[in-house]
């Protein structure tokens, strides 16, 4: 059984450190994006968990984290390629970073729609395809594991998880086409 999300937090350090944790790696993977050298752009990560921290009270609970992170993180690389006054193998002039970043938001909205959709779609799921597919997806059984945890052939599992991720492809597309219609 898939519990419900846990409501958000109170104390704001443990709300910012939930958002934080929930929204790093896409953060980092938009850093890393726009920065051409790894060890750069994980100083700028971590100025911008700081920026971020010293301004979390500015963030209005309810809009979405990780757009407010964003862009927080391209002014971080801004005040980084101003301050090291080098230039690096491509372009970085301000222009060309705004168009990529505004390119990696496009793509990650497209991201967040499918995931949304995903998880209304597993909500609708018997609950024994739901646990099979946490067990796989989220608690990272393999295959055998779950044949013997569920009392069923491996060949089993595998043509049910099959059956599994072809009626949630299928409902993911499903619910993406109505909300752009």
């Amino acid at each position: 059984m898939v519990d419900s999300p846990p409501s958000p937090p109170t104390d704001p350090a443990e709300n910012y450190l939930v958002l934080l944790n929930e929204h790093e790696r896409a953060l980092a993977a938009y850093v890393h994006a726009l920065v051409n050298d790894r060890l750069d752009a994980e100083d700028i990560l971590q100025s911008c968990k700081l920026v971020m921290w010293k301004q979390f009270s500015q963030f209005e609970p309810g809009t979405r984290f990780l757009a407010w992170a964003r862009q927080i993180a391209f002014h971080q690389i801004l005040n980084h390629r101003r301050s090291a006054k080098r230039k690096p193998l491509y372009s970085a002039e301000p222009a060309f970073l705004e168009a990529v970043a505004a390119e990696i938001d496009r793509g990650a909205d497209s991201l967040s729609d499918r995931s949304e959709a995903l998880h209304e779609c597993l909500q609708r799921l018997p609950e024994n395809q739901r646990r099979l597919v946490l067990l796989r997806y989220y608690e990272d059984h393999d295959i055998a594991a779950i044949a013997k945890e569920t009392a069923r052939t491996e060949a089993a599992v595998y043509k049910l998880l099959s059956r599994i991720r072809a009626s949630l492809n299928d409902c993911v597309k499903a619910r993406l086409e109505t909300t752009t219609a």
